[in-house]
């Protein structure tokens, strides 16, 4: 056969469009700014979410956490009846999924829902007392405790390589809280919150494969059900803990700007879910971790310009070791994933008849 020398007018084109003979697929380059713009909505909404929910808790006129959490897990639920109501009011243009209240899946999902509460909780609480800033530091845990979680509840091992990572993310821990110490600006309440956080995530991560079956497997509809429960779960908390009180206290409570914020909290956290889901769409797991670490440093970055701070090479050294441990434990963990994945795809291969195998099916 003939050798073809392609022009490289031909190649640019190989370059910027997939070779499918039907001519439906999309060129490289508009894939590329597609999965740009899910990424960018990522981290918008993401980093506001935050920002705003630190507004929220920093308010020094309303010290309510947990009603504020239990109000945006209320917008959430609302927002889930909104839009299977456009769903099937519109099904060309919104694709939700429709489902009805089952008591007998809401008793299914209580056990995630108790772990999801407090993590939401202490997420909250962190973000309170520990600001924007040091917050992703104070949350970087999470990766340590699913190694940990992951052997006590499942048994499941974990590589020599996979543990230097953690000690890494540990390592960068306390480096960040000896800095925060030196600067004055610690609060080990936050610590001790964000550490409960970041148990809470990992926990929530593992009750979440227990559960799915319960929903069909369904995201949205566990959403739903765990918001739910939430709200229910809260009202007594917040009763214990007097917060009833200092809502009946305060100056704004009639201020429609404070609830529009606050709505505008609940739309952000219904929003995260979406986003999420979204960018592992366009993207993969592997690099939805690594666009989330990515969004964790400029979130840092955001703030400490936002409030003027001056922080030492220490301090962002200790940002460096979580956020870089935390890249090389996902990293390592897909290379382990798919030198597994490999030879079970080569004992598919074998089983498959000659025709199929020159056909490459």
């Amino acid at each position: 056969m003939n050798r073809i020398q392609l022009k490289r007018s031909s190649i640019l084109r190989m370059a910027l469009a997939n070779s499918d003979p039907g001519g439906d697929a999309e060129t490289f380059l508009l894939r590329s700014l597609k999965i740009a713009a899910v990424v960018a909505v990522y981290w918008s909404v993401s980093i506001t979410m935050v920002f705003l929910n630190s507004h929220l808790l920093d308010n020094r006129d309303l010290d309510a956490p947990l009603f504020v959490t239990f109000f945006q897990c209320l917008v959430t639920v609302g927002l889930c009846w909104a839009m299977q109501l456009l769903s099937s009011l519109c099904p060309a243009v919104i694709v939700f999924p429709s489902f009805r209240f089952s008591l007998k899946t809401s008793r299914e999902v209580l056990p995630l829902s108790l772990v999801f509460i407090s993590m939401i909780t202490f997420n909250n609480l962190c973000l309170k007392h520990v600001g924007v800033a040091f917050y992703t530091v104070g949350r970087s845990l999470s990766t340590v405790f699913n190694v940990f979680f992951s052997y006590v509840i499942i048994k499941q091992g974990t590589s020599p390589r996979a543990l230097l990572c953690c000690g890494v993310i540990v390592g960068g821990f306390w480096l960040g809280v000896d800095q925060e110490g030196v600067a004055g600006s610690l609060s080990w309440t936050g610590v001790f919150f964000g550490v409960l956080a970041s148990a809470c995530v990992s926990l929530n991560a593992i009750f979440t494969k227990k559960v799915l079956p319960a929903v069909d497997g369904n995201i949205w509809k566990l959403s739903f059900y765990n918001n739910v429960n939430a709200c229910v779960l809260f009202v007594p908390l917040i009763l214990v803990f007097g917060e009833f009180g200092h809502l009946a206290r305060f100056s704004r409570l009639l201020d429609p700007r404070f609830w529009g914020v606050m709505t505008l909290g609940g739309v952000f956290g219904f929003a995260i879910g979406y986003v999420t889901g979204l960018q592992i769409k366009f993207t993969s797991p592997l690099t939805h971790n690594v666009s989330g670490t990515a969004k964790a440093c400029a979130q840092t970055v955001i703030a400490v310009v936002y409030n003027s701070s001056s922080k030492s090479l220490l301090w962002w050294t200790s940002n460096f070791l979580v956020l870089g441990g935390s890249s090389l434990y996902t990293w390592v963990k897909s290379m382990e994933m798919k030198k597994v994945q490999e030879p079970q795809d080569a004992v598919a291969k074998e089983k498959l008849l000659p025709s199929e195998k020159t056909l490459g099916v």
